[in-house]
């Protein structure tokens, strides 16, 4: 699977890393922070990736850089797939949500994961005791705030960035 990722700054990473301790009782703890803008597709067919990394360039073309905002711990208590409950960092972000929607109306949506309803986050942790969720969730952080300038395609295969677009495209 491919899909079009935020970088997130060394400061997320960061309070990531300050918050690891309370997240080792989760099943998986994610170690590599960024933001989903929007899964692209497995690559399959004529092109495989190359189609796919076109298309999302083209559908970006004018988009300017994006200003973010992180200023709280959240839990998604039901996710549509994967291990609930999933610990996050949420992502306040007009610029990156515009993108978003742009490339759902040009692309598709994944049914049940984009589109109206996607809220953008950096996941931290998932599928652990739900109480210890809603206690990350408590957590008061100092609000982080950054300039998204690039774009990232992200390989979930081979588990790397694979190309980048600058912002504005």
């Amino acid at each position: 699977m491919f899909s079009l990722n935020a970088p997130v700054p060394g400061r997320v990473s960061a309070l990531a890393s300050r918050l690891h301790p309370e997240l080792t009782g989760f099943d998986s703890i994610r170690e590599r922070h960024s933001i989903l803008v929007k899964r692209l597709g497995d690559g399959a067919g004529v092109g495989g990736f190359h189609r796919l990394a076109e298309q999302a360039r083209t559908a970006l073309a004018g988009a300017p850089a994006a200003e973010a905002r992180i200023s709280e711990v959240d839990v998604f208590e039901n996710p549509p797939n994967g291990a609930a409950p999933v610990v996050y960092l949420a992502v306040e972000s007009p610029g990156l949500d515009r993108i978003h929607r742009t490339l759902v109306d040009e692309l598709g949506a994944i049914k049940g994961l984009e589109g109206p309803d996607y809220t953008m986050h950096v996941t931290l942790a998932r599928g652990g005791d739900p109480e210890a969720a809603r206690r990350l969730a408590e957590r008061e952080i100092e609000p982080i705030e950054w300039t998204v300038s690039e774009l990232e395609f992200w390989d979930a295969s081979r588990a790397e960035v694979v190309r980048s677009v600058s912002l504005p495209a």
